[in-house]
């Protein structure tokens, strides 16, 4: 591995090919018709999931141990739990201490309460009660003190921590009991149940810098296209972090030329742009089962124990579920926060490629460890975060060719498309309020109004 950045901080760390999204061909695929008019589409409607490409499926089937069918009915459970568990995170409000699903088809759904009299709520709603101690407020303060340590302290031996949503603590993953208590010391939160995992793995980044179709860095190396973007009129792509500097130039997997690194962030988060010229058109598409292409339909944010599947070079398109979010990840270029872990398996070379929940994107590869041999653990970079902070828009089925449009209303909360909402945030449309439900970029098809999957009226 060759290094520019700090040393070798980045092009150290780059990855190979994962999937391609970025095409000089238009896509074949067209996205499904819309509901019939006067009929809000339910969430698995919107979400794409109740028509799931068959590569998607079989992967499922291969890599979870499914029928077709429970493949099938996983997807759309999966998608109507999001929005359950959106609604009743918004009734409980400071009360709320997460939500998960489970089980072969996720056909339950837990949704955590700190007060016993919200169990009757919860159960009105279909989803199993867990009364805990600690709301996920209180847990993500106790992370973000461990967060802050790390900051200042060596986390080499302590590579990963994380909010362990249905376990209702902060988990430290370290080698050995000692670092562990060593790092929990330091950032003060000792005496707060915080877990301790001993285990002898620490992650990297998934790097390869030989063989395959791939985007090349300055002739030095390559790394894999994630999601098209658009900024504007420029269309682009997301990645991974580690993978350049703002300036570096890119050739495409047949060595012609293709863009620009924009921006990148690595170490402290794991994302960057790369913005094409115009031999490139950005595709909804990304690479899935034997060749064959997904469209994306958005980034709404799949719920722990969710299925998630993954497309890289060296490996292929393998599935698993996703363990938590919100994790923080010490490589030995250095810490990257708010990681989400996935018992999908990866290798070197993976590295980069996309992250999928059915048809919504959720994040670029980072690193993790183990392989497709014995199994592992993967990170990926979320790609909601990444789209907020270059202010980039995500190419879906949705978007095609529009423009973003103006806000509503004239208000400075308005609804507007393009825009990346978290579960809790309100905003106005049409002069009603609403409430988002989960973590998404909005897009033009999705206004509160019609898309009760995701916005609650208030």
């Amino acid at each position: 591995m060759v290094g520019r950045h700090a040393a070798g901080s980045r092009r150290a760390a780059l990855a190979a090919l994962g999937a391609l999204v970025l095409t000089a061909l238009p896509s074949a695929a067209s996205a499904a018709p819309p509901p019939s008019p006067g009929a809000s589409p339910g969430a698995a409607q919107t979400l794409g999931a109740d028509r799931p490409p068959a590569g998607l499926l079989h992967a499922l089937e291969r890599d979870l141990k499914l029928t077709p069918d429970q493949a099938a009915g996983r997807l759309v459970n999966e998608a109507e739990a999001g929005t359950r568990a959106g609604r009743l995170r918004n009734a409980l409000g400071e009360r709320f201490a997460g939500a998960w699903v489970s089980g072969a088809t996720s056909a339950d759904l837990t949704v955590a309460t700190t007060d016993a009299a919200d169990v009757a709520a919860i159960e009105a709603q279909g989803a199993r009660a867990a009364v805990v101690k600690k709301s996920l407020g209180d847990l993500g303060a106790v992370k973000a003190r461990l967060d802050a340590a790390a900051a200042r302290v060596k986390t080499s031996d302590t590579p990963v921590w994380y909010v362990d949503v249905p376990a209702n603590r902060v988990v430290v993953r370290a080698v050995s009991e000692s670092a562990a208590a060593s790092f929990v010391q330091a950032a003060g939160v000792a005496g707060q149940d915080v877990g301790v995992q001993v285990s002898a793995d620490r992650p990297r980044l998934l790097a390869d810098v030989v063989g395959g179709d791939a985007y090349y860095i300055e002739d030095e190396a390559r790394c894999s296209v994630g999601f098209s973007v658009t900024k504007g009129a420029q269309q682009g792509f997301a990645t991974a972090g580690h993978c350049g500097d703002p300036g570096d130039t890119t050739t495409g997997y047949n060595r012609a030329p293709q863009g620009t690194f924009q921006a990148s962030t690595f170490p402290g988060k794991d994302m960057a742009w790369v913005g094409v010229n115009a031999d490139w058109t950005a595709t909804p598409d990304i690479k899935a089962q034997d060749g064959q292409r997904i469209q994306m339909a958005g980034s709404v944010e799949a719920l722990v124990g969710a299925s998630v599947c993954r497309s890289g070079s060296t490996t292929g398109w393998h599935c698993g579920t996703i363990r938590q979010h919100d994790t923080s990840v010490t490589y030995p270029e250095g810490t990257i926060d708010g990681l989400t872990e996935t018992t999908v398996c990866a290798e070197p070379g993976d590295s980069g490629g996309p992250f999928a929940a059915g048809a919504q994107a959720q994040g670029v590869t980072s690193g993790g460890s183990g392989n497709c041999t014995r199994g592992g653990t993967t990170f990926y970079q979320p790609i909601n975060p990444l789209l907020r902070d270059f202010g980039l828009t995500l190419r879906t089925t949705g978007t095609a060719e529009t423009q973003t449009p103006a806000p509503q209303d004239g208000a400075a909360d308005a609804w507007t498309a393009g825009r990346v909402y978290t579960a809790g945030t309100t905003v106005t449309h049409a002069g009603v309020r609403y409430r988002c439900l989960q973590n998404h970029q909005a897009q033009g098809a999705w206004s509160p109004d019609g898309t009760p999957a995701l916005w609650q009226r208030v």
